[in-house]
């Protein structure tokens, strides 16, 4: 028979407390917002599952392809009321009705991916991904020849808008004169949106193709076109050899294994946790072999740089419109990053 788990009544300055639960059969749940397939945003997240599902005394599950919004609710409750010890939620749109649900079970740890919002046995979680964008950022801005890249991006919320800034940011530290010209398809996964989104953007000069969207259409329509591209997510280079430059790319299995074992153990505390290049949670796929050898030392030099400290957004940083948002040698707080709405100089189109 299962034993019970315990709620842990200590509590923190700021009133979150701990969650614990049996040693043994531990149940831990995962809900996907698209299709896991062989690459892309779920299919890195379920790679973090799998890690999770070889540590001893614990099972798991998921769910995949969950709209935002009532059927995430759904979707959550079933996995609640099963007995699940931990459940994870990975798309911004899962925050509320997680949230909901969270209250009815104090006795289940839940986190949830990208939001803001937390309760007493529920975290948020996210990677500093802007940190491999602003990589990223510098291959393509080493390899454009038209000074346009374009931008496949999903919806108008500050996580997007602060990987497009870093990303422009990156390409501008090696080519002052590139653009970065933003398209928005309002989806996380539809492979046929993202792919004429693209084209739109191949259509007005742009030679680099980068994405925030789960699906490889914008590197396929990148290839078809005989141009490079900067995948996401996940390495996607077998869907445009020609074409993949490389990606910001996701590793969740270090962060997912911590969090179960936590909880198994009675120290895990809901809060907002934020890993980055530091911790091995994001990082970049392989160069293709187009990449010259000296723009990957430059890059990999950069990107010890930042896993050893140094700052992706320091000032000055001006606006579209050239006001200064952050000042000279001032850094970017994470407040500031987290409720960031502004393009910064150089990109092209609007943040809604």
């Amino acid at each position: 028979m299962r034993l019970l788990k315990v709620l842990m009544v200590a509590m923190l300055a700021f009133g979150l407390g701990a969650v614990t639960v049996s040693a043994k059969d531990m149940k831990v749940g995962f809900v996907y917002v698209s299709p896991i397939g062989d690459a892309g945003y779920s299919y890195a997240h379920d790679q973090g599952r799998k890690a999770v599902e070889a540590m001893d005394g614990v099972t798991t599950s998921y769910v995949e392809s969950v709209k935002e919004g009532p059927d995430s609710e759904r979707v959550i409750l079933n996995m609640a009321r099963k007995g699940y010890d931990v459940i994870f939620a990975t798309s911004f749109g899962f925050m509320d009705p997680m949230l909901k649900v969270a209250k009815k079970f104090p006795k289940i740890a839940f986190l949830h991916c990208s939001g803001f919002k937390t309760a007493k046995n529920m975290g948020n979680y996210f990677g500093r991904i802007y940190q491999a964008r602003y990589l990223s950022g510098m291959v393509a801005g080493a390899m454009t020849r038209s000074n346009v890249l374009g931008y496949v991006a999903a919806f108008p919320i500050p996580e997007v808008i602060r990987g497009i800034n870093a990303f422009t940011l990156g390409a501008q530290s090696v080519n002052p004169d590139v653009t970065v010209r933003v398209v928005w398809t309002k989806t996380w996964y539809d492979p046929a949106t993202e792919k004429e989104a693209a084209k739109s953007l191949l259509d007005v000069g742009a030679d680099v193709i980068a994405q925030h969207q789960d699906s490889p259409g914008p590197q396929e329509a990148a290839q078809e076109k005989g141009v490079y591209s900067i995948g996401y997510n996940s390495d996607m280079s077998a869907f445009a050899p020609k074409s993949h430059l490389t990606a910001p790319i996701w590793n969740w299995g270090p962060y997912y294994t911590k969090v179960v074992d936590e909880v198994r153990k009675g120290t895990w505390k809901a809060g907002s946790d934020w890993p980055g290049l530091k911790e091995g949670i994001v990082g970049l796929a392989p160069f293709g072999p187009m990449v010259p050898k000296d723009v990957q030392e430059m890059v990999n030099k950069k990107k010890a740089e930042i896993a050893s400290g140094k700052k992706v957004f320091v000032g000055p940083i001006k606006d579209q419109k050239g006001v200064v948002k952050i000042a000279e040698g001032a850094v970017a707080t994470d407040g500031e990053l987290l409720g960031m709405t502004w393009f910064v100089k150089g990109v092209v189109g609007t943040t809604e």
